[in-house]
């Protein structure tokens, strides 16, 4: 695990400069807010909408991006308002946010943009029950909110905007449906009874802490469509929340909220959340439960006991989100990966359409944004088959058939690279044999999708040609394919 964070790839230094311009936003909207006269619960407030405005924005480009984070005060605000005014009717407040929770991940069927206004409505409401936020603090809390959603902005758009340089993410499209048979319909039903138990559960161990029961069960659904990938991110939540709390008694304890060491300790921490949220769910739960037990030492109330507590409720969410996903309207891990390998597999036949078509002279003809598309997909294909791959999974059958789709995949997508890479040489084009085995390749995925046979051609003497070597080898991995594909069970994660 630590090997996979620190040495993990990090092209262009993106996550190093993502986690680098979080800790610049944050601590000017907080030191924002402190010159604006707020108090500490304005402070953390503002810092925690300076964090939701840097992280959860995700749309395709920067345009869709700074439309998206001048929303966020749209949506946090109300919902605020409604969280501070229900603060002593605690019947209405919890059917209040039991609402916030289904409308937030229903929220996802519209993309991106949805998914950040979410997650934004959700952790306003939250901040509220942590700080216990009241009616006659409302005029603070909005000021701050604006103010630090205005200097994240204004760093993000402004002072660092290197997004400006990068092409815009590829990023695949949700599973469509309607109804039920949408994924974000039954996540949205499953996500509400998760937190409806966890919210009983938690208020039976603490009346005032049992919102943390619920921020587990509402973060474990987030970036999750099956029943195993929530079930793998559940226990990857409950291990970086333990790492957290034994950090928290080693770092957090010993600090007694003295401003100063909390304040760099905390940026540290947000450095952290930033950088790892990409390669390591555990570890970026880590450095969420060390910041939040910094944030209690500076409000002053901070102990064993208080630590012991986020466990037992965060163990209680993590318990309420497997029950739902396993007993409400399940969406079972097979379903979800064969729905994305046949989407990798026909981006696959469009790489292949678009080279031939480059091949033969088409001068609009570009394979490359495919290319970018395919590697998407297969990022989805790997968190979807991850329950499968878990260390922790006892059928070594299915896993083994799972690694190899996987290897066979990434094989797929290392030959359709370099198909593209030596196709854009114009020397290349005008080939018949070229276009021809390009079609070929085409044939074998759709026998491939539609459950037929995939045949390959022989090898000939020409074979050694760059292009044509890409080509046999795509046909190869194609044909291997089929077998793990076709297992008795219906697929390397069938039952899951």
């Amino acid at each position: 695990m630590l090997k996979r964070v620190f040495w993990a790839p990090d092209p262009g230094r993106a996550r190093l400069r993502f986690a680098t311009r979080a800790v610049l936003g944050i601590s000017l909207a907080v030191a924002v807010c402190g010159l604006a006269g707020h108090s500490l619960t304005g402070a953390v407030t503002g810092g925690l909408a300076a964090l939701l405005a840097l992280f959860t924005v995700t749309d395709a480009t920067v345009r869709g991006q700074a439309v998206t984070t001048a929303l966020l005060p749209a949506v946090g605000l109300p919902v605020l308002t409604a969280a501070a005014g229900l603060h002593d009717h605690p019947v209405a407040r919890d059917l209040t946010f039991l609402a916030v929770v289904g409308a937030g991940v229903y929220a996802r069927r519209w993309g991106p943009r949805g998914h950040s206004l979410g997650v934004f409505a959700f952790m306003t409401f939250f901040v509220a029950q942590f700080l216990h936020a009241t009616t006659g603090q409302l005029p603070e809390l909005y000021a701050a909110v604006l103010l630090s959603v205005l200097t994240a902005a204004a760093v993000r758009f402004g002072l660092w905007c290197y997004e400006r340089r990068l092409p815009p993410p590829a990023a695949p499209a949700p599973p469509g449906g309607t109804g039920l048979a949408r994924v974000t319909t039954r996540q949205a039903i499953q996500a509400t009874a998760g937190a409806g138990f966890a919210l009983v559960v938690g208020q039976l161990i603490s009346g005032q802490r049992w919102y943390w029961a619920v921020g587990a069960t509402w973060w474990i659904f987030v970036n999750t469509t099956s029943r195993g990938e929530t079930l793998v991110r559940g226990f990857r939540r409950l291990l970086g929340t333990v790492i957290g709390i034994a950090l928290g008694l080693l770092v957090a304890l010993p600090v007694h909220g003295d401003p100063t060491v909390t304040a760099v300790l905390a940026a540290a921490c947000v450095f952290g959340i930033f950088y790892t949220a990409a390669v390591s769910y555990t570890w970026m739960m880590l450095w969420v439960t060390l910041l939040a037990g910094l944030l209690y030492g500076l409000l002053g109330v901070l102990g064993p006991g208080l630590l012991a507590l986020r466990l037992a409720e965060t163990g209680v969410g993590a318990l309420g989100a497997a029950l739902a996903v396993i007993l409400v309207l399940p969406v079972t891990t097979h379903s979800v990966t064969d729905a994305w390998i046949q989407r990798a597999l026909r981006c696959v036949h469009a790489c292949a359409a678009e080279t031939a078509r480059r091949l033969a002279g088409a001068a609009d003809a570009d394979p490359a944004p495919r290319v970018a598309e395919l590697e998407q997909l297969l990022a989805r294909v790997r968190l979807s088959v991850a329950p499968l791959v878990h260390p922790l999974n006892p059928m070594r059958g299915r896993k083994r058939r799972a690694r190899h789709v996987l290897a066979l995949l990434d094989a797929c997508a290392r030959e359709v690279r370099g198909l593209v890479a030596v196709a854009a040489d114009p020397e290349a084009s005008h080939d018949a044999r070229l276009a021809t085995a390009c079609r070929r390749v085409e044939a074998a995925v759709e026998a491939l999708t539609q459950g037929g046979d995939v045949l390959v051609q022989p090898d000939g003497p020409s074979t050694t040609e760059p292009v044509l070597a890409h080509l046999h080898g795509l046909e190869r991995a194609l044909a291997e394919l089929a077998r793990p594909l076709r297992a008795p069970s219906g697929s390397p994660l069938a039952g899951a």
